[in-house]
Parts: C-alpha cells; sequence; structure tokens
C-alpha cells in the first residue's frame, strides 16, 4: 500500500503494534461532526458516533496485524487516517497465510455486527427505546456504519480486502505473479465504476479514496510484473530462504546500501565486491525476509535431505 507514514501521530503501541494517526483525521472529525449535527439533539452524540467510527476501523486492522503474525509474518503498525486505515503487513509467501492475513480484518466486522445486533435485541428487550432513544440511535448508526464498511471492503477491488481475497483464491491456481497480475486488471475495471460514482454523486471524498485504490492498484501491477520477471530468471543451487524456501536468483540483483552499487550477495558471500561492505543479512527477492547467509546454507541442506 502507498506509504501514509508521514504526518502522523503516534498514539500506544500495543502487543508489538504501534498505532499511528495521520494529523488530518481530526480535520474531517470535525467537518463530518458538524456536518451531522442535526443527526442528535446533543453535539456530545455525534462525537460518539465518530470516535466508535474509529474504534471499529482499528479493530479492523488490527484483525489484519494480528492474524499475519499468527502465520509467522510481520506486522508492527497501523495507520489510520480520514478514510478508513492500513494495516502494514507481510505475510509468508504463502497463499493461505496472505488468505488468512486478509480476511482476518473483515471477520472482525462480521463479529461485530454479530455483537452489536445481539445487544440491540437484549436492548429493545429492556424498553431502552423509550428510555434512551439517543443512545439506540447510536447502536443503530453504529451497526449500519459497520455493515458499510464490510460490504465496500469486501468489493473485489485490489488492493481492497475483497481485492487481496480474491488474488490469495487465485493464487492456488495460477500462482503468485499471475494472481496479483489478475487481480490488479479485476481492481482497475472496479475502480473505474468508482470514479464514475463519485462524478455521479459529486462527493469529493469518495473521488479521494477512488484516487488512493487507483494508485494503490497500479502499484499492485508494477509487483506483479517485477514477480514475473523474477520467476523466470535462473536459480542458485546452494541456498534456500529460511522463511519461504525460494531458491535465490542468480545475478547482481542486491545493491549496496554503502555506495549503491549492485552486486550477486550470494557470490560474494555477503560482502560488497565494490566497497567491501559486509552485510549481516540477505534479503529474499521473493518474499522481502531478511535472514544470516548461513541460514540460506542451512536451509538448503534441510531441503536435499
Amino acid at each position: 500500500m502507498t506509504s501514509l507514514r508521514q504526518g502522523t501521530i503516534h498514539l500506544w503501541r500495543f502487543a508489538g503494534i504501534d498505532l499511528y494517526l495521520h494529523w488530518t483525521w481530526f480535520l474531517v472529525a470535525a467537518y463530518e461532526i458538524s456536518g451531522r449535527a442535526k443527526s442528535y439533539p446533543s453535539l456530545i452524540w455525534n462525537v460518539l458516533e465518530y470516535l466508535a467510527l474509529f474504534l471499529i476501523v482499528m479493530l479492523h486492522e488490527s484483525g489484519h496485524a494480528l492474524a499475519c503474525r499468527q502465520v509467522g509474518g510481520t506486522a508492527d503498525r497501523i495507520v489510520l487516517w480520514p478514510l478508513g486505515g492500513v494495516a502494514y503487513v507481510n505475510p509468508p509467501a504463502r497463499p493461505g497465510a496472505t488468505l488468512w492475513s486478509i480476511a482476518a480484518g473483515p471477520l472482525v466486522n462480521v463479529a461485530l455486527l454479530i455483537l452489536l445486533s445481539m445487544f440491540g435485541i437484549m436492548s429493545r428487550s429492556a424498553g431502552w427505546n423509550a428510555a434512551m432513544p439517543n443512545a439506540m440511535a447510536l447502536l443503530r448508526a453504529l451497526w449500519f456504519i459497520n455493515l458499510a464498511l464490510l460490504v465496500f471492503n469486501l468489493l473485489p477491488i485490489y488492493p481492497l480486502d475483497g481485492g487481496q481475497i480474491l488474488r490469495s483464491l487465485l493464487w492456488y491456481v495460477l500462482g503468485r505473479a499471475r494472481s496479483l497480475m489478475a487481480a490488479t486488471v479485476i481492481g482497475f475495471l472496479g475502480v473505474a465504476g468508482l470514479i464514475l460514482l463519485a462524478v455521479w454523486a459529486r462527493a469529493a471524498w469518495f473521488a479521494i479514496l477512488s484516487a488512493f485504490i487507483l494508485l494503490n492498484c497500479w502499484g499492485g501491477l508494477r509487483q506483479a510484473q517485477a514477480l514475473a520477471r523474477l520467476a523466470k530468471l535462473p536459480r542458485r543451487e546452494g541456498f534456500a530462504c529460511p522463511s519461504c524456501k525460494a531458491a535465490p536468483p542468480a545475478g547482481g540483483f542486491w545493491r549496496c546500501s554503502r555506495c549503491r552499487e549492485p552486486f550477486d550477495t550470494f557470490q560474494t558471500q555477503a560482502v560488497c565486491p565494490h566497497c567491501g561492505a559486509q552485510f549481516a543479512v540477505t534479503k529474499c527477492l521473493d518474499c522481502g525476509a531478511v535472514n544470516p547467509l548461513s541460514e540460506w546454507r542451512a536451509s538448503a541442506l534441510v531441503q536435499s535431505r
């Protein structure tokens, strides 16, 4: 996903995951709260509604992050911004691991729908409709907000959750690169529909969201093209990524962080031949994991037995 780290405020760290809030969230919050001032007799209910939206989005993104960690991936930060949230997750390069990491977010919304529905039934049975009409109106609003977020996220448009779930399912059949290519092509068609809908409805925020999706869809297409080129490269024997078990490509595909020159780290034993810099870990070009070179050798030995 496109980075949103700049301009964020660090809120807290929980279970090894840092939560950031983009500064524009406050501007949009003020606009939305004032715009819905007539929904309740007191502005405090509008504030509570927007804070509850913040909580729903945070729980959704936390579902992604925790599920990614459960399958052995990395997830260390979540950024919330006015139009939603982004969990920076890096699951292992397996379709099942990716599928669970993505599907966990919408499943949180499904669980919230069930809980809100049960609470609503109990509240009506207790006669809270007459006793606390504002609280019940807030509960109904949260139910519909959560449902809308769930439905929108499940649209098969990359990089929305629905598009990434579609990509994970196609991965089983088409492979890693072609599944991402197919998902992004479908995503371009979907985002074209979203842009037309934004123009028809004259919804500025929806247009901004569509542009953000389009930008990330283009990034997904570029990544798919890079993966396709990577899959065609000859592989070096005697080494295997400890994380995804893929053999590394043979050639100068690693760049020295000191002199910026490309080199083949497996040929030079993790030492830059241009400036002599030595690297403790080597990045896998297939899955992005970093491991010491000795573990790459050990992984290849285990596979050969």
